[in-house]
């Protein structure tokens, strides 16, 4: 019996996850220290990410993929109204060079093999599951009201994570395809963590590369 590539993806990407929880991005904003700039320095980086990769998904025709992106996921205008909300504050972070070469691997992928998008979707998406630990911290932190500022953090949604994980294992059942999604993955983390090497410069030292 296959096993479910959910789970794969899991075990196979849990020491990149940790890796990331030791960032000097991730520690201070753990401890309530991280400047705004940083923070929303992250969503601009992250805008640019997921601009390329919704935008591919929504353009895609393969099966496999289809039946699996679902505009449920989408999380480009929770973001755009995060940054707009910043920038009428006066903060307005430009986004790093490694979002920049994310995205451009994103449509490289895209017109190559549109399967391993689903890889990137994963990591992708699966933030945003962290992102509800971590909203207690950053709506103290900036002492955001009304949901102002964190409508990306504040979007992670378990029901709608099993609705597709589910579906991603039933689309992609192949071996080997679970491989170069799998692949995909451990790339997107690691420009995930390129990102946070930016964010976290004078922060502290990044966290090692897992082995």
């Amino acid at each position: 019996m296959t096993d479910q590539l959910s789970g794969r993806l899991r075990n196979g990407t849990r020491a990149w996850h940790q890796a990331l929880e030791n960032t000097g991005f991730a520690t201070a904003m753990l401890a309530g220290t991280l400047p705004l700039d940083r923070y929303v320095g992250q969503l601009a980086s992250y805008r640019v990410v997921l601009e390329a990769l919704e935008g591919e998904l929504t353009r895609v025709t393969c099966p496999s993929v289809t039946s699996v992106w679902s505009p449920d996921l989408v999380k480009l205008p929770l973001i755009g109204r995060d940054l707009h909300h910043f920038a009428a504050l006066g903060t307005t972070p430009q986004p790093g060079p490694s979002a920049e070469e994310f995205a451009r691997e994103i449509r490289r992928t895209a017109a190559t093999e549109p399967r391993e998008l689903l890889g990137f979707l994963y990591v992708l998406e699966g933030s945003t599951l962290g992102a509800m630990f971590l909203l207690r911290h950053v709506t103290e932190a900036y002492r955001l009201t009304d949901g102002n500022g964190v409508s990306y953090y504040g979007s992670g949604d378990r029901i709608r994570w099993a609705a597709f994980t589910e579906r991603l294992d039933r689309a992609l059942g192949e071996p080997a395809v679970q491989e170069k999604v799998l692949a995909a993955a451990e790339r997107a983390y690691r420009h995930i963590a390129l990102i946070s090497g930016e964010l976290s410069a004078g922060l502290g030292a990044p966290a090692p590369e897992p082995v």
